[in-house]
């Protein structure tokens, strides 16, 4: 794929106008945004800058991390605090994703969303309060592994790094984590499958892949 340079300032406006142009084609009121990425690809600063400019734009952004809808640590930790298989596979709730994320936003849908479920710090359920989406409101759901599970997504973002830079931006405690992402580029190939393609090895100069 050929990439060319792109400021985060450009980019987040180009994305934002494709957004507000989107029509879901389930039916929808609701538009559902995949930004995928390794933590080190800071996916959850992008979601951020995306919502303001949807803001600015007139639409009703709700940012939500998969961080936030992780399995007990009972499962999680079940082979071991360090298993990348298990990180790949077994960390994040994918069936409550489906259940309080995007089965209120299905055409039909309530649009009151479970901004997350999980806490990691407590081992507990967060209990927080369901949020409304009124009706042309926009999902913005970013977080590792999002793509190969048939989220209905209308627009998926894929924020890749190198190798040598998700090496270098993980920190290192974290660094076990890296063959789940080798993982993930070789069943998933997420740079084929996304809408949008951005490498982000220097976190300063971007570059994409465009966008029909």
């Amino acid at each position: 794929m050929r990439l060319e340079a792109i400021t985060w300032e450009r980019l987040t406006e180009t994305i934002a106008d494709r957004v507000t142009a989107l029509v879901a084609e389930d039916g929808s009121p609701w538009l559902r945004i995949g930004i995928d990425g390794a933590p080190a690809a800071q996916g959850g600063d992008f979601a951020g800058r995306v919502a303001e400019a949807l803001l600015l734009r007139g639409r009703r952004p709700l940012v939500v991390g998969t961080g936030g809808f992780l399995r007990p640590a009972s499962l999680r930790y079940e082979f071991g605090r360090d298993d990348p298989d298990a990180y790949y596979s077994g960390w994040f709730d994918t069936g409550a994703l489906w259940r309080e994320v995007f089965g209120p936003l299905e055409a039909g849908g309530t649009g009151w969303v479970l901004p997350d479920l999980w806490d990691p710090g407590t081992d507990r359920a967060t209990r927080s309060p369901r949020v409304e989406l009124p009706r042309g409101g926009v999902l913005l759901l970013h977080g590792p592994f999002l793509l190969g599970h048939w989220f209905p997504f209308d627009l998926t973002v894929h924020l890749g790094l190198s190798r040598a830079a998700l090496r270098r931006r993980t920190q290192e405690d974290e660094r076990w984590t890296l063959p789940a992402f080798q993982r993930y580029e070789e069943e998933v190939s997420p740079e084929e499958s996304a809408d949008v393609v951005v490498r982000a090895d220097d976190p300063r100069h971007p570059a994409w892949g465009g966008m029909d």
